[in-house]
């Protein structure tokens, strides 16, 4: 990592020296010959938070398009895991590495995945320079052998980039791993300080079944199970009444908010006002190119402001800069990430998008034309952790 200077910038309404020594902000506010090994020109251009997004299956890019239009049962049982199964190690580096693109080319640095061979993913994430949370996938399909030799990767693994990646415990969800194996994965998130990862009430299916079958809805179920924490990341929890959201606050669970791919599979509509009030952490996610079908966070980012608005019938539900926070700042906080701002001490993850764009102007408020008007490929500019990830839309070793 060279020290950086990024001069006349927009940051905050007004031109700035920005300075990244290290992996870090050193200053905001930097005299325009500070020292650096790199300068960049930032003239035209805003600095921003990049995306941190919560819940996706980078692999599965390489299901984009293959079975659309159809419900989320009948999609995953008759299409998506019969594909899966004919899926190589080497299927999986390639559908990585094309997420990872996607993901750095629309201003996303950091994703929380789900998925197998998990080692391809991982691979690539090291040499693109990105930060990720990798699931270890459990699923009572899997031999007993595999899940033990699962549960030993998850307590002898070694971070092979210097910070930037963690493992997740991720049981698949509910309908898809068993009460035991469930209670198995929560003791070892816990007893190894890590983030466990699931599917939760994705679908009204899901919550039927779950009352057939056990008596209650799945967040009752879970808490019933001791598995709720605050080490939980609970994707979708579209199908969540009241209390629940309050019983998911209470145990400081994160919600990982998946508008479009909720809407794409009918699954339902996420109650953002009231997991707001109840006092949830809620974050941003994709999940898959098979069910969004993008890996576009600031498009995700404007589908959650709009939907939260509608559904609400409050206009005044999820503002531009809520949305903004959710899509970058919570989910950095919620995967222990020192990030999410451009402030002096913070991890330097940004990005720097053009402002020439005819959809960025008039510039009358940055943030409301970056969540609501601007497309993903005005960003020219992504760092990670204090390393350049992509300028001009080209990434180093192209």
């Amino acid at each position: 990592m060279d020290d950086i200077l990024i001069k006349n910038v927009l940051l905050f309404g007004k031109k700035a020296n920005v300075l990244i020594k290290g992996n870090r902000f050193s200053s905001v506010d930097a005299p325009a010959d500070a020292q650096a090994r790199q300068v960049i020109d930032g003239e035209g251009m805003a600095i921003l938070p990049p995306f941190y997004n919560t819940h996706t299956h980078a692999a599965m890019s390489l299901l984009r398009g293959y079975a659309d239009d159809m419900p989320l049962q009948k999609w995953l049982t008759e299409y998506i895991w019969p594909f899966e199964e004919k899926m190589t190690a080497a299927d999986i580096r390639e559908g990585s590495r094309i997420a990872v693109r996607e993901m750095i080319k629309s201003g996303t640095v950091f994703f929380s995945d789900m998925y197998f061979d998990i080692e391809e993913t991982i691979d690539l994430v090291n040499e693109y320079g990105m930060r990720a949370a990798i699931g270890v996938t459990f699923m009572e399909s899997h031999s007993k052998s595999q899940q033990d030799d699962k549960l030993d990767l998850l307590k002898h693994w070694t971070d092979p980039t210097g910070g930037r990646v963690t493992l997740t415990v991720a049981p698949h969800a509910i309908y898809t791993v068993g009460p035991d194996l469930l209670k198995r994965c929560s003791r070892t998130a816990r007893d190894l300080g890590l983030k466990l990862h699931i599917h939760i009430s994705e679908t009204r299916k899901e919550v039927d079944d779950c009352l057939r079958e056990h008596g209650t809805t799945p967040v009752r179920y879970l808490d019933q199970l001791g598995v709720l924490g605050p080490e939980v990341v609970a994707a979708h929890v579209v199908h969540a009444d009241t209390e629940e959201l309050a019983l998911l606050a209470k145990r400081g669970v994160t919600i990982a908010h998946c508008p479009c791919s909720n809407l794409k599979l009918s699954s339902g509509i996420f109650p953002y006002k009231q997991a707001k009030e109840a006092g949830c952490r809620v974050t941003l996610g994709t999940d898959g190119d098979s069910s969004n079908n993008n890996l576009d966070m600031r498009e995700e980012m404007k589908f959650a402001a709009l939907i939260a608005k509608c559904s609400s019938g409050d206009p005044e539900t999820m503002p531009a800069h809520e949305a903004l926070e959710i899509a970058t700042r919570n989910g950095a906080e919620a995967f222990g990430i020192d990030a999410g701002d451009i402030a002096a001490g913070k991890l330097a993850d940004a990005i720097l998008i053009r402002l020439d764009d005819e959809r960025m102007q008039p510039l009358h408020h940055l943030v409301s034309n970056w969540v609501y008007a601007a497309g993903s490929d005005i960003v020219d500019t992504v760092i990670c952790d204090g390393r350049i990830l992509m300028q001009h839309r080209q990434f180093p070793n192209d």
